[in-house]
């Protein structure tokens, strides 16, 4: 199948590329956009990394400062002795206060990604929201159950040639109708050269059995959204669930025939949702609601 117009236009936009320092660890960034505009950061779920955003950033970068991070231990970013989300949100933080945004920016996160930008979302004095795509509450993620199972993310292989390596790209949990030259893209970059051919570019000590707790949800005290697949995760009594625990304040918005990879089956729902949520926050009062007092 053939890249649309609309793929390679976006992913034609080559994004600045820069490395910073976070508690001993290298930090991979990549940027769109002006800097005088507002900002999103953009954090990617579990043995992802920050190209699996190359074909949304674009489109909120018109009006957006968007900056995309590769989490430690996974990406072009350095490794650690161990992980977990206190390093993985101040990786978070600290890439707000090196990209100098006109104001606190909202963080978007996807999966595990969610839970991380929420962790980093309770310093309300940092960040101006928090929107979470498909991330479950109480659950492991896919990525950890596949890892904990023993079903995937074991250690790493190494492939004789790129194309053998990319053939082998999967996601977990698996979506029948992921865009092919997205999941071309999205495996590429999700590859390195290593000695007797090309690897995996995650650490696989990456997985842990940490996950989200309610009061998680109840230490945001900045705007919330979240985004449900149809066909994901995160079924409506869970996001019911979790519009309690966010104060009765955060939209919940659904992205149709969805699997839990949005931005992999259906990027063009995903971004007009994004760009929605993200004009109603350029131009409205927050209401922060508190749990505390359902």
């Amino acid at each position: 199948m053939a890249a649309p117009q609309w793929f390679s236009d976006s992913v034609s936009w080559v994004p600045v590329e820069r490395d910073i320092e976070v508690l001993g660890t290298s930090i991979h960034l990549k940027s769109w956009g002006e800097p005088e505009l507002p900002g999103v950061v953009l954090v990617h779920g579990g043995a992802a990394h920050a190209g699996w955003w190359d074909h949304i950033a674009p489109f909120l970068a018109r009006r957006h400062r968007v900056v995309a991070l590769d989490l430690s231990g996974h990406g072009d970013s350095g490794s650690r002795e161990g992980y977990g989300f206190e390093f993985w949100s101040a990786e978070v933080l600290a890439v707000v206060e090196a990209s100098e945004f006109v104001r606190p920016p909202v963080l978007i996160g996807h999966s595990m990604g969610g839970w991380v930008s929420m962790a980093a979302a309770t310093d309300d004095a940092r960040v101006a929201g928090v929107a979470v795509l498909d991330t479950p509450l109480r659950s492991l993620s896919p990525e950890q159950a596949a890892a904990r199972d023993k079903r995937a993310f074991g250690p790493l292989k190494v492939y004789p040639t790129l194309i053998d390596a990319i053939s082998h790209f999967r996601t977990v949990p698996d979506q029948a109708d992921s865009l092919p030259f997205v999941m071309d893209h999205v495996a590429r970059r999700s590859l390195r050269e290593v000695d007797g051919g090309w690897s995996w570019k995650f650490d696989p000590r990456i997985f842990g059995s940490a996950r989200p707790t309610p009061e998680l949800l109840q230490s945001v005290r900045c705007r919330a959204a979240l985004f449900r697949a149809e066909r994901g995760l995160v079924t409506t009594d869970v996001a019911a669930e979790m519009y309690a625990l966010f104060g009765r304040t955060a939209p919940v918005v659904e992205i149709p025939l969805a699997g839990h990879h949005i931005m992999l089956d259906q990027p063009l729902p995903l971004v007009s949702g994004l760009l929605t949520l993200l004009a109603d926050w350029d131009h409205s009062v927050a209401q922060i609601g508190s749990a505390e007092h359902l």
